[in-house]
Order: structure tokens, then sequence, then C-alpha cells
């Protein structure tokens, strides 16, 4: 019985493991790695592998970054008081795309989610709250988590933090985005009109 070298099944279980790709797909994807002799396959494997030697999380918004600060944070066009709270990265990805929105972000590092074991000492709440805490003046939180069962739970847990902070104005992104989708899915016309449809959010 034929069986395919032990070096190219590794490569199609691991590519396996990656979201949306299946065992036929993954084999897929292997042989055109091998057949392809155009293909800079040492540049691929470097870039994978930096992925984790080269990048680290911004201290301040815990976004993906290469140095200390993201380029967002230690943009000093930016307004640091006008902080908009996202899921994860990938939405920070897809609100930028307006390029409209002049403020900082702050990545939670994903929703809260009893059902998964995921609470608020999972994400990055307390240094949120921390980071509100040594800016003076007023200070506008847009909260944009998804408006999944999931994001909403979490942005109505965060409201009733923020709350008591006599210098916090809290908002909620407006439901131009579809409930139960994503914001990285979302195109910019949709993004746009939700940042520019935010509303004052109260628990």
């Amino acid at each position: 019985m034929f069986t395919l070298p032990k070096t190219i099944r590794k490569l199609i279980e691991e590519l396996s493991k990656l979201p949306g790709i299946g065992p036929k797909t993954a084999s897929r994807l292997t042989f055109f790695l091998l057949k392809n002799k155009d293909l800079d396959r040492d540049g691929l494997a470097s870039a994978i592998a930096n992925l984790k030697t080269n990048l680290t999380f911004c201290e301040q918004c815990h976004n993906l970054a290469e140095n200390t600060l993201c380029g967002i944070c230690s943009d000093k066009n930016r307004k640091q008081n006008l902080i908009c709270v996202v899921e994860e990265p990938l939405d920070v990805i897809a609100l930028e795309q307006g390029r409209r929105f002049d403020g900082t972000y702050h990545v939670l590092g994903g929703v809260l989610s009893p059902i998964d074991g995921i609470g608020p000492e999972n994400l990055k709440i307390q240094e949120l709250l921390q980071r509100v805490k040594t800016i003076t003046g007023e200070v506008e939180i847009i909260i944009a988590t998804n408006p999944s069962l999931e994001g909403e739970g979490t942005a109505m847990y965060l409201a009733r933090l923020l709350k008591g902070s006599p210098n916090v104005k809290i908002t909620r992104i407006a439901h131009g985005l579809p409930i139960g989708g994503d914001i990285e899915y979302a195109d910019e016309l949709t993004i746009m009109k939700a940042m520019e449809g935010r509303r004052e959010y109260g628990a």
C-alpha cells in the first residue's frame, strides 16, 4: 500500500489545522508548494517563523506590534483620549480601512463567554481601566465589540465598569453591522456608517 513521505504528510497535517482548510485543500496546497519552482519557499518559511520572533503586543492597546508601541499608539496625530475598544486585532484592521477614525484602540483579546470559561480576568479589561485613569481630561470610550450575544454582554459589562468615572463618555457603535456578523467581514461603507452613527451607551 502506497503512503506519502512523512515530510509531506506532516505538512498536510499542519495545514489542515488552519481555519477553513480541510485535508483535501491542505493536500492541494502542499503539492502546489512542492511543484511550483518559482515560489520562494524559504521566504514563506521565514515569514511564518517571524510571526513568533518579530511580533509582540503593544504595551498600551495590546494590538500586534513590532515595537513597544504599535504604529497607531505611537502616532502623535491620534487622539489618545478617544479609545475604540475591539475584540481582536483583525477588528482594528477592518476599522482602519475607512480611514476616518483619528483615535486609538484597545484590543480585549476576545469577549466574555462563561460557557467557554472566558471571564473578565482572561481579557484586557483591567488594562483598559488603568489606561483610562492615566488620561487627563475628557475621555470617550467607543465600544466596538461585535453585535453578537457575547459581544453585547461584554459591551454591557464594560459600560457598567466605566460608568462611574466622571470624565468618561461611553458610546457604542451603531448597528450598521448585521446582528451575528463580525467586523472583519464588513465593507468599508458599513463600517463608516457604524462609526458615524455611534451613540452614548449606558448600562
